[in-house]
């Protein structure tokens, strides 16, 4: 059973391999993260981990029984109880739930766990598989997103009120 974790220093061999092996998949969605991105990945990986550390990030992987990583779960911009969710699955598990299961699981308990009460997210307008995901979680459309926000993608900005859906 897939677990969900908070992001360690131990997980970045199977973060960069999950990133590695769906990179193109990812590209289909959203701007691909670019050459530099892999080359400098050791120092990314550290600077996401001290904004975790800072409390304005809160970074997750799903974690298969075997230690790889299906897919990445992040609650960014954390600010006046209020984040921004991103999330990207492995192209093997896509379109099975697992989204929308482990955004469920990381929101339900975002008010207690990092003081939140609304989580918002951008889809793009050609993501229908993310938009799909967003709804059944329980977000509702709340306006156009600004294209640079989604790589220069149309989209709109979902947002969940988690005093209207509250977790565990």
């Amino acid at each position: 059973m897939p677990e969900l974790q908070r992001l360690t220093a131990g997980h970045a061999p199977e973060v960069l391999a999950f990133e590695l092996a769906n990179r193109a998949y990812f590209a289909a969605f959203v701007s691909d993260r670019g050459d530099a991105y892999f080359d400098r990945f050791t120092d990314r990986y550290r600077a996401l981990l001290a904004e975790q550390e800072a409390g304005v990030c809160a970074f997750h992987v799903l974690v298969a029984e075997d230690g790889s990583v299906l897919g990445r779960f992040n609650l960014v911009d954390i600010a006046d109880g209020e984040a921004v969710l991103g999330y990207r699955v492995a192209r093997d598990v896509a379109g099975r739930g697992v989204a929308t299961a482990t955004v469920r699981e990381l929101c339900g308990p975002a008010a207690r766990r990092y003081g939140l009460h609304t989580v918002r997210a951008a889809a793009a307008h050609a993501n229908a598989a993310s938009r799909r995901v967003l709804a059944k979680a329980g977000f509702v459309p709340a306006g156009p997103a600004d294209p640079a926000d989604l790589g220069g993608k149309p989209g709109t900005w979902y947002r969940l009120d988690l005093r209207r859906h509250p977790g565990d």
